[in-house]
């Protein structure tokens, strides 16, 4: 009987090549790590927890300046001139001044509130409608609401204020800029501090993760020198306690963002509320996704910087006697 032969042979299996040799110890480290984390539910969460506090505040405190800051971008208008014509000007006359003014290139838009129409909204709102139908006339002029164009400076704002006050209609020009300009300042400060406050509690987040870790490396001291002993190096031994950083980090910020949202939901009904009562359309901004991300960024570095500076200074004080 004749022998055959086989020519597809089957070819030799090779071994696994360094990537993801480096793969599968980390995602064993990692699996180890977390599996210790879990097996101290109590200790684990009050170290999470403290973390999330920690990254709450400052994100809880960013979103109160977003939010007032969205609803200053409302103030704008209070950049406006409001030009008071004098009395003696007819609807007419107010009209074409306006479109006059409107041409130039300093001057955004130009809005004309005829008297009639101001009277009747202040009757509206003021609630002395009765009264004020007792006049003889009325006593309110015809106003120009002027809008500066955006690409002024404050000497082209002021050249322009003094341009329409000189104006033979004019009666009186009013800005009031001040106080919002003041406000801005106001919430610089604000931002400025929040970041201050924000490093300082970040030292604080590195401080606890290095302890904790530390404390962990005192607990596994026997392992350790057993693992340097058949030749572990200082690198292979650190990497378990980097992985335990970037879980506390992962949990605190996941934990923060949920403790941040459920705040918003708790402010949601009154400031709904709020709104409701002034005819406002007002409504909370909550976190978005670069926020959300840029808190789980930061408490994860952080968690790998506590670990890795408490790994790195008490792992060389360990060495296999």
């Amino acid at each position: 009987m004749a022998l055959t032969r086989h020519t597809d042979a089957v070819a030799p299996v090779r071994a696994s090549g360094p990537v993801s040799i480096w793969l599968s110890r980390h995602g064993s480290n990692a699996r180890g790590s977390l599996g210790r984390l879990l097996r101290q539910p109590v200790a684990s969460l009050m170290i999470v927890l403290v973390i999330a506090v920690t990254l709450a505040l400052p994100a809880a405190l960013s979103l109160v300046v977003k939010n007032v800051s969205a609803i200053s971008g409302g103030w704008d208008n209070a950049l406006d001139f409001s030009v008071y014509l004098r009395k003696g000007i007819d609807a007419d006359a107010a009209w074409n001044l306006a479109r006059l003014i409107e041409q130039r290139a300093d001057v955004e838009s130009v809005s004309l509130i005829r008297a009639d129409d101001a009277l009747a909204e202040f009757k509206a709102q003021s609630g002395f409608g009765d009264a004020l139908d007792q006049l003889s006339e009325n006593p309110l002029p015809h106003t120009l609401t002027v809008r500066p164009s955006a690409y002024n400076t404050g000497l082209s704002m002021t050249v322009l204020r003094e341009e329409l006050d000189n104006l033979p209609e004019t009666e009186l020009v009013q800005i009031d800029t001040e106080w919002v300009q003041r406000f801005h300042a106001i919430l610089d400060i604000v931002r400025q501090g929040i970041l201050i406050g924000s490093a300082l509690l970040a030292g604080a987040i590195v401080v606890v993760i290095g302890n904790t870790i530390r404390l962990e490396i005192e607990n596994r001291r026997d392992e350790i020198e057993v693992t340097k002993l058949i030749g572990a190096s200082n690198a292979f031994v650190r990497r378990p306690f980097l992985w335990s950083g970037f879980w506390y980090g992962l949990f605190g910020a996941l934990l923060a963002i949920g403790l941040v949202q459920y705040g918003l939901v708790l402010l949601r009904p009154a400031v709904t509320r709020l709104a409701g009562l002034y005819n406002s359309g007002l409504s909370l901004l909550s976190l978005d996704g670069r926020e959300v991300l840029a808190i789980l960024g930061v408490g994860i570095v952080l968690g790998l910087t506590g670990s890795w500076f408490a790994a790195a200074r008490h792992m060389r004080a360990i060495e296999p006697r």
